[in-house]
């Protein structure tokens, strides 16, 4: 009965990995009722349970295994009867665990320097083989022995680096099965932050409503995070402190000395924290606390000024008076000017910690006025004034004696310093002026002066006035005399340099004038026999030469001068007698110059000297670059011309210039000048160095005419004249530049190129402007030779150390002529 039921499952062999499900089919061959399914425990395996499911068909029922997990490995039972007939089969189901990464995260951090632990856990059944790799390449821990893979598979990095950062391969196998997995891992390194202080110690001053910045730098791995401690607070933006973007600048703002101390820079990161100390020392420049006016009486023993001042440094203090300074353990000696007595040890200035005294002794009137208290330190200082007033009995001052005479009003005045302000009355003969009976006299006040207005009619309204004082402190009178005045004694006639026309008379001033000034001086001469011709100059302080004109060359001459003073003219001096000179040629002119509208444009003026007894005919004036070392053609100027204008001319350029007079007797000799023009203003391209516009240029058709007009004239006077003037020249210069027409116009015309010599304007004393030279003589436009244009030999070592010593200076400096008669003048740039 038994062989008639045949039971088979399907799959004969069940391998199933752990939480994967799988089904099994027993097959039955015959007629049974009952077919059932058994555990490995020998279990009748229910239809309901969760992780098993059986089913039937008509000869065939099916175990399903779900999620199967360890414990349903064995031997499973497929069980078929019918009545008493049965037949089974069993199969064996086994359960393995495949690789699966239980533990193994990404990325994992570590810090430097740290025993790392790459955690990889792995579980699989049977247990995987473990194969750790990096970059790319399996590792060898044999040849390193910072590497070494732990029991549990784990790979330990002993002394992890920055550099061991980076992608991790944790590979495992189970070779029975050929299975295979990874899993990357990234490991990250971080760096301790170090932090550095860009200053140590940094100083600030306080009470100035500035800002202060603290800094330091940090380093590390992730980008530390910095913070800020001060006194144990955690500092933020705000009010008081500002911080930058990455903390590493704490500014703080209006600065007091409370903000002195420590600060903390802290840098933190995931590897941990580093703080570095920064000292702020906070400096106070001084402030004066405490300083108040005093008031004293003359002869008072002594009075005592305080003055208290703060700063940090602790501030040193001083005392001045109007230009004398008192230090600390000073006693001082020094006299106020004009006639006051001297204060000879009486101030004495002590001072301890933040406070200072200065205490006058005997205290006199001088000692009134503004004291200036002074506190410095290595910050800064600050200075104020007290004011020490003095009362004191009325000083009479002024001058005792004045000096006038009959008719002519003169003030006599008592000049008065007192304090409080006195109350002046004048008196004479005992009676108080004016009065009924002085109608020639007249009060004027004013604080601290009184003066009389006497205008004297006789000879009774000579003689004393009293002039009387008073406050409340006491009364002073003093007496001042009016004087009858004299004409002025005889001035002394010393020497007297003649000239061909002129002469110059040398005179001491009268040795008496009865305090009254000479207002001028009266110098008649003649031809001996002749008319007196007389001359009045104006009496100058220390001016003791006047020059008189229009004498007759080689003549003989007398001169005498007298004084004239408010009075009236004194007696003149005995006659001198001299002698012109011979006609002659002119003397040397003198020189000055200066800007004109642009630092490349100067004036150059002389100043007319003897003209050697024959009309100057005009004035020759040469100048140069001296660098360049060639001089421009020479200039004729007009006898009426006192100066010439330059224009055009190299900006920063050492210039000479050179100006002789002529008259009929020849040339004087020159009168030399030397002075430097201004440094290029900086404008734009093109335009105008001062007002920066655009310059004016010429019209293509001006251009175009006037080179067909020289053009002309220069072939018209190859044949019919000789060609040297000035404008010919230009012209030839620039328009026959051909070599071989040059050497056929040659020395007959074209000689030199001047067509960009600078502009020269010549002015008459209320002409117009002309060009230089004007309308001349073809020979006096070319340039002098050595014996024409005079340059004395005695004056060349004035010429060499002018040069040589001129200052290297971007101002011009006009310097003392060759010819020992320029005059030197400073003129700054434009």
């Amino acid at each position: 009965s038994a062989a008639s039921i045949q039971v088979q499952i399907r799959p004969h062999y069940g391998e199933i990995s752990v939480g994967a499900s799988k089904f099994f089919i027993c097959e039955v061959v015959g007629e049974v009722k009952i077919i059932d399914w058994f555990d490995p425990s020998g279990e009748k395996i229910l239809p309901n349970r969760q992780d098993f499911s059986v089913s039937r068909t008509e000869d065939t029922s099916t175990l399903v295994i779900y999620k199967a997990n360890m414990d349903n490995a064995g031997i499973y039972t497929c069980v078929a009867k019918d009545g008493e007939k049965e037949a089974q089969a069993t199969v064996k189901v086994t359960i393995y665990q495949k690789i699966t990464f239980q533990n193994a995260p990404s990325p994992q951090e570590f810090n430097e320097g740290d025993e790392a632990d790459i955690v990889c856990d792995i579980i699989s059944s049977p247990p995987p083989t473990i194969v750790w790799k990096y970059k790319g390449f399996t590792i060898q821990f044999s040849k390193d022995v910072r590497f070494r893979m732990l029991d549990n598979g784990h790979l330990q990095i002993r002394g992890i680096k920055k550099t061991d950062e980076g992608v991790y391969n944790c590979e495992a196998r189970v070779a029975a099965r050929g299975e295979i997995d990874y899993k990357k891992i990234t490991v990250i390194v971080n760096v301790f932050p170090s932090v550095r202080a860009r200053q140590a110690e940094v100083n600030a001053t306080a009470n100035v409503g500035a800002s202060t910045v603290l800094a330091c730098d940090a380093d590390g791995f992730p980008d530390p995070v910095i913070t800020w401690a001060h006194n144990g607070a955690v500092l933020e933006s705000g009010d008081k402190y500002s911080l930058n973007e990455d903390g590493s600048e704490l500014m703080i703002k209006d600065v007091k000395k409370v903000d002195e101390g420590e600060y903390t820079c802290t840098a933190k990161n995931k590897a941990g924290e580093k703080a570095q100390e920064v000292s702020l020392n906070v400096f106070v420049p001084p402030e004066i606390t405490y300083l108040n006016n005093q008031t004293a009486s003359e002869f008072q023993e002594h009075v005592t000024l305080t003055c208290e001042a703060s700063g940090d440094p602790t501030p040193t203090i001083s005392w001045s008076f109007a230009n004398r300074i008192f230090t600390e353990g000073e006693q001082a000696s020094w006299t106020r000017p004009d006639t006051y007595e001297s204060m000879d040890r009486n101030i004495v200035v002590r001072s301890h910690a933040r406070v200072s005294s200065l205490s006058l002794k005997d205290v006199q009137f001088t000692y009134a006025g503004q004291y200036l208290c002074t506190a410095s330190n290595s910050i800064g200082q600050d200075q104020q004034a007290l004011y020490l007033e003095v009362r004191y009995a009325p000083k009479i001052l002024g001058v005792v004696t004045t000096y006038t005479w009959e008719g002519n009003p003169a003030n006599v005045s008592c000049e008065v310093e007192a304090h409080p302000r006195a109350s002046v009355l004048w008196f004479r003969d005992g009676l108080q002026l004016p009065n009924a009976n002085t109608s020639n006299v007249k009060l004027h006040s004013s604080p601290g002066l009184s003066f009389l207005e006497v205008t004297p009619d006789f000879q009774s309204d000579f003689g004393s006035y009293n002039c009387t004082a008073t406050n409340e402190m006491g009364t002073e009178s003093k007496e001042f005399l009016l004087i009858q005045a004299e004409v002025p004694s005889v001035p002394d006639i010393k020497k007297v340099e003649p000239f061909s026309s002129t002469a110059m008379i040398h005179f001491k001033e009268p040795a008496s004038v009865d305090g009254v000034p000479v207002l001028r001086y009266r110098l008649e001469w003649r031809i001996p026999g002749g008319d007196w011709t007389s001359r009045e100059f104006r009496a100058e302080e220390d001016s003791t030469t006047f020059t008189i004109a229009g004498l007759k060359p080689e003549t003989t001459y007398e001169v005498k001068m007298s004084a004239i003073n408010g009075k009236g003219g004194g007696e003149s001096s005995a006659a001198t007698t001299f002698k012109t000179e011979p006609l002659r040629e002119p003397r040397t002119p003198k020189l000055e110059a200066r800007f004109h509208n642009r630092g490349n444009s100067f004036k150059v003026n002389w100043i007319k000297q003897d003209d050697g007894g024959s009309p100057i005919k005009h004035y020759l004036v040469r100048y140069r670059a001296i660098q360049g070392s060639v001089w421009k053609p020479e200039i004729r100027v007009p006898s009426s011309s006192d100066y010439v204008l330059l224009s055009g001319l190299d900006w920063n350029t050492d210039y000479e210039v050179l100006v002789v007079a002529e008259n009929q007797q020849g040339k004087s000799l020159a009168g030399v000048l030397f002075f430097r023009t201004a440094a290029e203003p900086t404008s734009g391209p093109g335009s105008h160095p001062r007002s920066g516009k655009p310059p004016a240029t010429p019209t293509g058709r001006y251009i175009l005419l006037w080179a067909l007009f020289c053009l002309f004239w220069c072939f018209v006077f190859i044949f019919l004249a000789d060609c040297s003037s000035c404008c010919l020249q230009r012209c030839c210069s620039s328009l026959l530049p051909v070599a071989a027409l040059r050497r056929t116009v040659g020395r007959r015309f074209c000689k030199k190129d001047e067509s960009k010599e600078p502009i020269v304007e010549v002015r008459t004393e209320g002409g117009a402007a002309s060009p230089a030279g004007g309308p001349t003589e073809p020979n006096e436009t070319t340039p002098l030779t050595e014996a024409e244009f005079p340059f004395h030999p005695a004056h060349l070592d004035s010429f060499c150390y002018n040069f040589t010593n001129r200052p290297p200076s971007a101002d011009v400096t006009l310097l003392p002529s060759a010819a020992a008669n320029s005059v030197a003048e400073n003129v700054s740039a434009a």
